[in-house]
């Protein structure tokens, strides 16, 4: 990834600009001063919504035999 840089004084005179390539090419944005490095300006990612499945995850049962027939016994319905 290429990171792009930027002096102070072309920053101050063009921030918004600045702030609207970062924003649009999703990648940082270093601000130097006398070629030295001092802020680096990142875009905000939002997180990854969870699935609707993550909610379940650890609350399977554990099946020793799961291809064996069910009996009408393991059925709580009809108890």
């Amino acid at each position: 990834m290429q990171l792009q840089h930027v002096s102070k004084s072309k920053f101050k005179a063009g921030a918004l600009d600045y702030m609207r390539l970062v924003e649009s090419s999703k990648k940082p944005l270093i601000i130097t001063h006398f070629g030295k490095p001092v802020i680096n300006i990142t875009p905000h990612i939002e997180p990854q919504k969870k699935s609707n499945l993550y909610a379940l995850r650890g609350t399977l049962l554990k099946y020793e035999r799961p291809m064996d027939p069910v009996g009408l016994e393991d059925w709580e319905a009809l108890k």
